[in-house]
């Protein structure tokens, strides 16, 4: 029996921006903290706590109260100061706390919430208005996120989010950001989606295939799907080593967007595509080996991000590939001591088969430099371990050859609510990836993230390049701001803000 895998991409709760709210539609209210004293402001001074029927609302950001009946609203809703990550927590605690109280009657008829959004949103001299209203969206959208795997009924979910504006200049503006931010949030569900997964359905022609698929519906993107007989021709080693212990062969998947009167660099992403990692030889530990199912979670983000650039339809050209390869142990599997020759003839003595992500990027970089015309590099992977002890877990590693687009990726993810911090390339450590019997030495002790992001700049031909890990913030354990326990979809939002950073 087929495991039953949910629908992917996983569909999200429609948004509409209207003129006045409908009768029937579960209402909420927003609550900020009072100055003079503990009692939240509800903007309209008719609307007190008492009328409303959140007494105990304090208004901090992501407070929720549900409101007794006959109250005024059904939910009273906190937004705190009122800065866009106040917002975006905010529309996250809503979409718990609607979606956890829906019954299937609820479902099957389309109940959403509505929520009128005051004329001062509170925003705090670094957001805009309209970050705020993106920043709720999103919240909404994405804080209710789950992905069950099941042969159960599935428990109803959120349907739809309306957005109540009254002034019709305002309300195409709210319309405009609430647009672009739907589109946002469907890129980091869609790589949440492929990332969760299980790796017993997820194998590499599943995961080509399915972002194939996606794309297909997206108009101005062409996917191409290589398979294990078109990389061994084209000398794809790292690929092919990686994947060779595995029944289940690799696949180079490549997203192609070019639309006209496109302006700027061809910018190339590159993602990690390992469907699934047991470490090879230099086998894993048990304890986590299960997470190893979303270590492809770069590959996921690029994937998203590309459709999400087209579907924004931003006119800057960009590429995407994604090497997918399943990283298991078997008599076939390749073996520290091995010299691998990766495309354009580099080679690499294997030091650890656990570094395998290194060698899978490694061909795609190449490919994307001396194939494909790229201007700009971007990789992303969840590359080291070493990056979440430096790190934690909800940073990104962000690694640069070139200070402007350091610079740009640090601002596109605080743009989209994901935090990088940058680290040096150390050249005393660039002799370490230097190998006495061949071209480069995969897996060289010193600083772990630094040595791969080394390791990995050998391929980029001295093109601007861009290394981001994302080990720790890719996963979650638990729920924070509209990130919810599993995949998170890290990265993908940055891209897309990138790519826009280029757009004409």
């Amino acid at each position: 029996m087929s495991t039953p895998v949910p629908t992917v991409p996983t569909p999200l709760p429609s948004v509409e921006v209207v003129a006045a709210s409908r009768a029937g539609v579960p209402s909420v209210v927003i609550g900020r903290p009072a100055d003079d004293g503990d009692q939240p402001s509800f903007g309209d001074p008719a609307l007190t706590p008492e009328w409303v029927g959140a007494t105990g609302l304090t208004g901090k950001a992501g407070e929720v109260q549900a409101c007794p009946p006959g109250a005024a609203a059904r939910w009273a809703l906190g937004v705190g100061a009122g800065a866009a990550a106040d917002w975006r927590a905010a529309g996250a605690a809503l979409a718990r706390a609607a979606q956890g109280s829906l019954t299937a009657d609820d479902s099957a008829a389309g109940r959403g919430v509505q929520v009128e959004l005051p004329e001062d949103l509170g925003s705090s001299a670094e957001d805009s208005a309209e970050e705020s209203v993106a920043a709720f969206v999103r919240g909404v959208l994405l804080g209710g996120y789950r992905f069950t795997v099941t042969g159960q009924e599935r428990p109803p979910r959120l349907k739809g989010l309306r957005l109540v504006v009254s002034d019709p200049d305002r309300r195409e503006r709210v319309a405009a950001m609430a647009g672009r931010a739907t589109v946002l949030a469907e890129a980091t569900a869609f790589a949440r989606d492929l990332a969760n997964a299980p790796a017993n359905v997820k194998d590499p022609a599943w995961l080509a295939r399915t972002v194939a698929k996606a794309a297909g519906r997206t108009s101005g993107v062409d996917a191409v799907v290589r398979d294990e007989k078109w990389l061994a021709q084209r000398g794809f080693g790292g690929v092919l080593a990686v994947g060779g212990g595995s029944a289940r062969p690799p696949r180079l998947l490549e997203l192609r967007y070019a639309p006209k009167g496109a302006t700027g660099p061809h910018l190339v992403l590159v993602g990690k595509g390992i469907t699934f990692d047991t470490g090879g030889i230099s086998v894993k530990p048990a304890d986590g080996m299960h997470l190893m199912r979303t270590d492809m979670a770069g590959g996921g983000a690029v994937a998203a991000a590309t459709i999400a650039i087209a579907r924004l339809g931003l006119r800057v050209r960009v590429t995407a590939l994604v090497p997918c390869a399943e990283n298991h142990i078997s008599g076939s599997s390749y073996r520290p001591g091995d010299i691998v020759t990766h495309y354009g003839g580099q080679t690499t003595e294997v030091t650890n088969t656990d570094a395998e992500g290194r060698m899978v990027l490694a061909d795609a970089l190449a490919y994307a430099r001396r194939d494909l015309d790229a201007d700009l590099l971007v990789d992303v992977a969840t590359l080291t371990g070493a990056m979440k002890v430096t790190l934690g877990l909800r940073t990104g590693g962000l690694f640069a050859s070139d200070d402007d687009l350091a610079a740009r990726v640090a601002a596109a993810g605080e743009r989209s609510g994901e935090a990088w911090w940058r680290m040096p390339l150390l050249e005393d450590s660039a002799d370490d990836v230097v190998s006495t019997i061949a071209d480069l030495r995969q897996c060289p002790p010193g600083p772990g993230g630094i040595t791969a992001a080394l390791f990995l700049r050998e391929f980029t031909g001295g093109l601007p390049w861009a290394h981001l890990d994302i080990a720790g913030p890719a996963r979650a354990d638990k729920t924070y701001g509209d990130v919810v326990p599993g995949a998170t979809g890290f990265a993908a939002r940055t891209l897309v803000e990138l790519a826009e950073s280029y757009a004409g």
